[in-house]
């Protein structure tokens, strides 16, 4: 067990003395993934997003979708624009993906899981909402259905629910792009049109790729594309 992580070797003296506590399987299997995400080249890049006309939007709505919602459907409507951003580098090759299906990370007790939302470019705020709220439970509960396990081809991770405002989630193994966005924070920020400054409620949307597949400047691209389509949720 020893053998599969890296850690200074005069460490292992400590291991029969300091105290411990077995790791539970599902903590071992994030290792792992995170030990094989990290076997290529992951690179970040990071925007704030005004978000007060997606919350005045959202208050608008009854009930109220989470905001991971609108989140999951910008992306998946800004990864159909340009496919190519989440293909999978096969060979010489990077295969495009045709369905759509991304992956929420739920913090449960010892671990993540990452139940997957199907074809999300294609289904409105209130059907993907009424799913994700039920396998946000389900994952909770450890009862997630066999159709909503894997085969994502990206992931949305909401940090900002633990007050977080900024982070640099990592991709599964399997998958390219991850997205994460944080808190939201009220800002001064300049308005031209008022010649004066304005609150503005903002959060920093953080995208994590695979640099052999995307380079900066599509990541970027990408990333401001979800942004634009953040500030029209009524279109999303």
């Amino acid at each position: 067990m020893f053998a599969q992580y890296s850690f200074p070797e005069q460490f292992l003296e400590y291991v029969d003395t300091w105290p411990s506590s077995q790791a539970s399987p599902m903590r071992l299997s994030v290792a792992d993934s995170m030990r094989r995400s990290w076997s290529r080249p992951l690179a970040s890049v990071g925007r704030p997003v005004p978000l007060d006309s997606l919350l005045a939007y959202r208050k608008s709505l009854s009930p109220k979708p989470p905001l991971t919602i609108f989140i999951l459907r910008a992306f998946g409507k800004a990864l159909a624009e340009e496919p190519a951003s989440a293909g999978y580098l096969i060979g010489e090759h990077i295969v495009h993906p045709r369905a759509f299906d991304i992956g929420v990370a739920v913090q449960v007790e010892d671990g993540v899981l990452v139940p997957v939302l199907r074809k999300v470019d294609t289904r409105t705020v209130e059907e993907l909402m009424e799913e994700y709220l039920e396998l946000v439970s389900r994952a909770r509960e450890r009862r997630l259905p066999e159709d909503n396990i894997g085969g994502g081809i990206a992931t949305v991770t909401n940090f900002g629910t633990f007050g977080l405002v900024w982070g640099t989630p990592i991709p599964l193994p399997s998958e390219t792009l991850i997205l994460g966005i944080g808190a939201g924070v009220k800002k001064p920020v300049w308005s031209e049109e008022e010649g004066k400054f304005i609150p503005v409620t903002e959060a920093d949307l953080v995208l994590t790729f695979d640099h052999r597949v995307v380079d900066g400047g599509g990541a970027g691209m990408l990333l401001n594309r979800i942004a634009e389509l953040l500030q029209e949720p009524a279109k999303l």
